[in-house]
């Protein structure tokens, strides 16, 4: 691509006393585009998250915004400059309603949307994921399914440029999931990029444009999924040797 990636990471490393967890990683997000992070369980691929969005500092290594540098900055800084998540265990405020969860995310995020306009903007949020009508709603009365789609909403309503998810279609019936990729899939049309942590192969095969793929805190492959997931070390990082 000629043009600039918006997310590049260069060398990222993060140790837990003697366990390097992420391993001189580096990969590139652009606009538009769909990533898929991929890797057996224990690879490194949320807590390279973790370091995008802030909630760790790296001990090594870059992560640029638009060539800007926001490794080590506050979570909150960093969600301000557009970057957005979701959570591999959902994270929604339990004592609020769908739509002051919505608030929450338009009050602090890139715009810092407030009252009558910022009501109407959660709502249409949450029409976009499939919540319509339920803004009156406490978040303690949905089911699992509904606690993602507020996740999601609440992270859209910052406004992201880039999107982290972590396993946000894990646990959808057929039917889900279909709505699901759709929903993700619709993003691209916002410009919106989207780094994602994904065992549905499903879905990365169907949305992805590129995949990486981890294992052991290494990148060991990068590719189209058809090629990535053809590739036999990562075959052996998935199914063990005997069965590579």
């Amino acid at each position: 691509m000629n043009a600039p990636p918006l997310l590049a990471v260069q060398g990222l490393t993060r140790r837990f006393g003697g366990l390097v967890a992420v391993d001189g990683l580096d990969l590139t997000v652009f606009k538009g585009e769909i990533i898929g992070l991929l890797g057996p369980n224990g690879s490194g691929k949320t807590t390279a998250l973790n370091l995008i969005s802030g909630a760790l500092k790296p001990d090594a290594g870059t992560v640029a915004l638009r060539g800007d540098f926001i490794q080590g900055l506050a979570p909150f800084r960093i969600a301000r400059r557009g970057v957005a998540r979701t959570f591999q265990l959902v994270r929604v405020l339990g004592s609020m309603t769908c739509r002051e969860n919505v608030l929450a995310g338009l009050a602090f995020g890139t715009r810092n949307d407030w009252g009558v306009r910022a009501d109407a903007n959660a709502d249409d949020l949450l029409q976009r994921v499939g919540l319509v009508g339920r803004g009156g709603v406490m978040t303690a009365e949905l089911t699992y399914i509904d606690q993602k789609r507020l996740e999601l909403a609440r992270a859209l309503a910052l406004r992201p440029d880039l999107l982290l998810l972590d396993e946000w279609l894990a646990g959808l019936n057929p039917t889900e999931l279909l709505q699901g990729i759709e929903l993700v899939r619709s993003l691209r049309g916002d410009g919106i990029a989207i780094l994602m942590v994904e065992h549905v192969m499903d879905a990365i095969r169907s949305l992805c444009d590129r995949c990486v793929v981890m294992n052991a805190g290494r990148r060991i492959a990068e590719g189209t999924p058809s090629a990535v997931l053809a590739d036999p070390e990562v075959i052996r990082a998935y199914l063990g040797d005997e069965d590579a």
